[in-house]
């Protein structure tokens, strides 16, 4: 009798457990909060700028960008508050089918393992190095319906597409037909960062996003890690030119405020054009011999491979204007390329960074880091 006491007790501890898993966890996701915005508490970001999410009892989210676009995610199962914010873009979990143009964004969302939510791309099969994205296209999981600039509309269409994630490359008159058929755009604003490292931040938005905050936040912390080290380092003195060649000859050095400046600044190095561009990101157009006044005393060069013109060899990088022999770098052997996914996968920028300083410290017998190599 006793034990059977004991064993009903039991019983009814557990359908207590049951019922209260049923009715709430801990996040606040019960049936009290349905329809409605509690708030909670704030996303923590570290360099990110240009977004933030807020999260609300009940497992609501409210995601804004610099552009002044506003994302209500709200949980599977629950409805869409009535006091939602105004012209906010409603994505419903589970978010599937969606269009990403956008090879950077790609890489977080695969990163954090929510590949399987995209099944429309801009980029075909021979434009991609990574092989999850290659291996979905291959098998149809994945579907390229054009370039960004004039996708094909009924495909997108037919796969009943209705949200898509553009960069700011985005044209007026595509993201206006995209509209037209009914899809909701989000332009991802994290080349506008000022931190290198707020660009794979960006991947705790999408974790927010696809209810994969944890693998978002392992990601950030594995590549932040990698700056908390090279910070411990000494600075070095040696200098670094980074720009590359278009196949017409023009030449394109990065801007002093550049993020891949940064990045170099941020190895320990210095930036050899650090007076060019000052307060402006992304590259400039310079003239050869106007360029060789501010990088003939460089001690690196990191050229853009997948840019402008591929050489294999130092003889080939020589050959696209002569006076680049004349560079303190070109001199002693130290011209590094990036590796052809280097634009890619910008979950890895921290491990990009460590590499830079892998190169300033390497020795002549080093040819090949992860994502540069040595020309020869």
């Amino acid at each position: 009798m006793k034990f059977r006491i004991i064993a009903m007790i039991l019983a009814a501890l557990m359908l207590v457990s049951v019922l209260a898993a049923c009715g709430g966890n801990e996040d606040g996701s019960s049936a009290e909060f349905n329809g409605k915005l509690v708030f909670d508490h704030s996303m923590e970001l570290k360099y990110a700028k240009c977004f933030s999410v807020d999260y609300y009892k009940g497992g609501y989210k409210v995601a804004k960008l610099i552009d002044d676009t506003v994302m209500l995610i709200v949980p599977e199962g629950m409805d869409v508050p009535e006091d939602k914010p105004e012209n906010a873009i409603v994505i419903q979990q589970p978010v599937t089918n969606i269009l990403v143009s956008s090879t950077p964004v790609t890489s977080l969302i695969n990163s954090i393992g929510a590949l399987d939510a995209i099944t429309l791309t801009t980029y075909d099969v021979d434009s991609w190095y990574i092989d999850d994205v290659k291996n979905a296209l291959t098998s149809g999981k994945m579907t390229y319906v054009g370039e960004y600039k004039s996708p094909d509309y009924e495909m997108i269409t037919a796969a009943g597409t209705k949200l898509a994630f553009f960069s700011t490359m985005l044209t007026d008159d595509v993201r206006e037909q995209l509209e037209n058929l009914g899809l909701d755009i989000v332009l991802d604003q994290s080349a506008q960062e000022d931190h290198p490292l707020a660009r794979v931040e960006w991947a705790k938005l999408y974790g927010a996003i696809f209810n994969k905050e944890d693998n978002a936040n392992n990601l950030f912390e594995a590549q932040n890690k990698y700056i908390e080290d090279l910070s411990k380092l000494e600075k070095t003195d040696k200098t670094v030119a980074m720009f590359y060649i278009t196949s017409k000859g023009v030449l394109y050095a990065r801007n002093a405020d550049d993020y891949m400046a940064k990045m170099v600044n941020l190895a320990g190095g210095q930036y050899a054009l650090s007076d060019v561009g000052v307060g402006e990101t992304g590259t400039i157009k310079m003239e050869m011999e106007a360029f060789f006044d501010k990088a003939k005393d460089a001690d690196y060069i990191i050229y853009i491979w997948s840019m402008g013109g591929k050489p294999e060899t130092l003889a080939d990088f020589i050959a696209r204007a002569e006076i680049l022999g004349d560079i303190k770098a070109v001199k002693e052997g130290n011209v590094w390329c990036t590796t052809p996914d280097y634009f890619q996968i910008q979950n890895t920028i921290g491990s990009m960074i460590n590499d830079i300083r892998l190169m300033l410290d390497a020795d002549a017998s080093t040819d090949k880091l992860t994502y540069l190599f040595r020309l020869k």
